[in-house]
């Protein structure tokens, strides 16, 4: 795009088209070359030339362009910083206006040059600067401050001529007895050849006079101009408040007013003016005229409202964006659609696949389709559809049963995504997961019902897509408390907020006690002591359970070293769990190393514990560290046995030495008798077991029944309530164990 054809309308002849960018500048689509400066310089020429032609100034050409650049120089600090304050351009749109440049013309042509070069020349070079996508963002919105800045400079400069044109009006009428000639001919000097429109009539509203500037503003017509009354020139904009000031004015109750007003040329297009009537009086301070002044503003306003829309809708699917949605959302909150309102979050399945697979252009011609369908669903009374960015959109209905109405909506939606859509030669079917909010009115706020409906987006992508949920208060309280649990873990770690329980493993055959397994628990300053399954989860998501676990094995082997020297040298085994992230942590076996070293501790006093399901098909490449610290001595206990479906071949390949039974195994030997199938699954496994030379832990023991029929079965050792709950490490030694070994098998 050239200078020539930039800003709401072209220059025409004047301007750019007969001085072009010169050859300097760059093509359109080509990153210039040179420093910022020089850039900076250039933008500056092609800005000047681009408007010089229209400007009314003393300045040379080249000292004009010389002026513009410090005016570069502060929209590319503007468009650079790292806190965005559109302001400043307003000043650059007021040092138009201070150098002559008010032609309308200059104004649409430095906006066309901004928007087709600023961001060429000025935006990202060296490395300064936001996303191309984040620079024009800024780019329009420095646009916007320019045509403010120019608009209200005017506006001043403006209403110091109306001003005087006033003062003069009336000095012309007072002194027309002592000077008629000379002080009629200064009269129609300023009232033929001012830059803004002006209108006489008497007090009735009969127009006397007007002049050219006013009967341009109208068309040109004189005869639709003069003869007419003021109040043949009502509006239906008009807001009641401007005819009652214009009836003060003709009553003599107020000197002037000043209002923005709309009027109909005789074409049927509307003229918007900003508008100051002011009465004149006569020698005996009786009112006997009233003067208007107007100021087209009708251009100035059409670029308001262009830029207006464009920083409220979607740029890609012209959908209403986020900034909109939210205000209409507010206003649905307070009342304003009814008594209640209903809220679909839509989140496509699979969309970044489509951008992966066919390209990002593919991906927003799909956007296009699905906007389109989506805006063919909303069709009701008070329903809307918007884009909040990427592949979510909302859709709001309000009025009465709105469940009803939102859950009907949510259906359209669906079944709208369902016809596949073509694209790149292929047909794709486009899959949503839908959150729907629906209540009452003044209940919460739109940021609040924003973030239920996409956390129940989430809940229904977690159910497998292709549906619809709606928002439940308790899910929504689990999903920010885990939210929150997540954010805290990392300062919980710094602030030492975790410690750990210890629940004893007893010798099954005489009730000793073999050692103990570490449990970390949480004491968290809102939610008190949370267990591991509360935030472990988390951990690994956030990759935080790899220092949480070094932590827990430094903890649990410097304890168990304590245990030894209090207690004469006695060999306690600790257990300590390793989840499936630290399997694939590269520093395992040296962290595991360094510990032990560090403590004291043989490596053949601790025992870490991998669950079944983290070894399922397992390559010899995560294998590998299992079967270094194996081979140190250190022995691996498979956990959860029997839950995660794997061969039993694969024992053999495995570098484990005890089997941890799941306690869903023995569950149903807790009463007397025991179940005879779980009775013989267990008898199978521990008679498996024990000819691979694997020791048996049986855990979830809680009944002297159950402790009875394992220990007949031959497990090796066991841990569960029966014998001990978790707890402090001090009370390793003290347990009362009088039921752990039963009178007879």
């Amino acid at each position: 795009m050239t200078p020539e054809g930039a800003g709401p309308r072209s220059t025409g002849s004047r301007s750019a088209g007969s001085g072009s960018a010169g050859s300097g500048s760059a093509a359109p689509g080509v990153s210039p070359k040179g420093g910022l400066e020089d850039r900076i310089a250039r933008f500056a020429t092609i800005w000047g030339r681009a408007i010089f032609p229209v400007t009314a100034t003393s300045l040379t050409r080249p000292e004009f362009e010389r002026h513009l650049v410090p005016l570069t120089r502060t929209l590319t600090e503007a468009l650079h910083a790292r806190a965005f304050d559109a302001s400043t351009a307003q000043r650059v749109g007021a040092e138009l206006v201070a150098v002559h440049c008010t032609d309308p013309e200059a104004l649409a042509g430095t906006l066309g040059v901004i928007e087709s070069y600023l961001v060429l020349y000025c935006g990202g070079a060296d490395g300064a600067g936001g996303s191309t996508e984040e620079c024009r963002a800024r780019c329009a919105r420095l646009q916007h401050g320019i045509a403010a800045g120019y608009a209200r400079a005017l506006r001043e400069r403006t209403l110091r001529e109306q001003e005087s044109i006033a003062r003069s009006a009336l000095t012309a009428r007072t002194d027309a007895q002592e000077a008629l000639h000379a002080s009629e001919a200064r009269f129609r000097a300023v009232f033929e050849g001012a830059a803004v429109g002006i209108g006489i009539a008497d007090l009735e509203g009969n127009i006397l006079e007007v002049n050219d500037a006013l009967l341009e503003m109208f068309g040109g017509m004189e005869g639709h101009v003069r003869g007419r009354k003021v109040t043949e020139w009502g509006h239906p904009d008009d807001t009641p408040h401007v005819w009652r000031m214009h009836g003060e004015l003709v009553r003599g109750e107020r000197e002037s007013f000043r209002v923005e007003k709309p009027y109909y040329r005789h074409d049927g297009t509307v003229l918007w003016t900003n508008l100051t009537v002011s009465l004149l009086r006569d020698a005996a301070g009786e009112p006997q005229y009233q003067l208007a002044l107007m100021e087209d503003t009708t251009e100035r306003r059409l670029l308001n409202l262009r830029l207006r829309y464009e920083a409220t809708h979607d740029a890609l699917t012209g959908l209403p964006n986020r900034t909109l949605f939210f205000e209409r959302l507010e206003k649905a909150l307070n009342g304003s659609g009814g008594d209640r309102f209903g809220l679909c979050y839509l989140d496509l399945d699979g969309f970044k696949a489509v951008n992966d697979s066919l390209g990002h252009s593919a991906g927003d011609r799909l956007l296009v389709e699905v906007a389109d369908r989506l805006q063919s669903c909303a069709t009701g009374p008070g329903e809307v559809v918007a884009r909040l960015g990427g592949d979510e959109f909302v859709a709001l209905t309000t009025g009465c049963d709105t469940e009803q109405k939102v859950t009907d909506l949510a259906v359209r939606i669906l079944s709208a995504l369902s016809t596949p859509i073509r694209l790149e030669g292929r047909e794709l079917t486009v899959r949503g997961s839908i959150g729907i909010v629906e209540g009452g009115v003044k209940e919460r706020t739109a940021a609040e019902v924003l973030r239920s409906a996409d956390i129940t987006m989430y809940r229904a992508k977690a159910a497998g897509g292709n549906r619809f949920e709606f928002a439940d208060a308790e899910a929504d309280a689990r999903a920010i408390t885990r939210h929150g649990l997540t954010n805290a873990l990392p300062a919980a770690l710094e602030r030492g907020e975790f410690f750990i329980e210890y629940q004893p493993l007893v010798h099954m055959h005489d009730g000793t006690v073999h050692g103990a397994e570490a449990l970390v628990r949480w004491s968290h300053p809102q939610y008190g002591v949370l267990g591991p399954d509360r935030f472990i989860p988390l951990a690994e998501r956030t990759g935080l359970i790899v220092p949480l676990g070094r932590w827990v094995l430094e903890e649990s082997v410097r304890q168990a070293r304590n245990w030894q020297s209090k207690h004469g040298g006695a060999s306690l085994r600790i257990n300590v769990n390793l989840s499936p992230t630290q399997l694939h942590h590269p520093g395992l076996v040296a962290d595991t190393v360094a510990v032990l070293e560090k403590s004291g501790l043989a490596p053949g006093a601790l025992c870490l514990e991998v669950t079944e399901s983290a070894l399922i098909g397992a390559d010899d490449e995560l294998l590998e560290p299992l079967r270094r610290l194996a081979a140190l001595g250190v022995d691996i206990a498979l956990d959860d046995f029997g839950t995660g479906y794997s061969n039993l071949a694969n024992l053999r390949r495995l570098p484990v030495s005890v089997l941890k039974l799941d306690r869903s195994f023995t569950k149903g030997m807790q009463q007397s008798p025991a179940n005879p199938v779980d009775v013989k699954i267990v008898e199978g496994i521990v008679a498996l077991a024990h000819s691979l030379e694997l020791a048996v832990t049986v855990e979830g023991v809680e009944t002297g029944a159950q402790a009875a029929q394992l220990r007949a079965l031959g497990c090796d050792t066991a841990q569960g309530w029966y014998y001990a709950r978790p707890g402090a490490p001090d009370r390793i030694h003290t347990l009362s164990l009088s039921d752990a070994v039963p009178s007879s098998p």
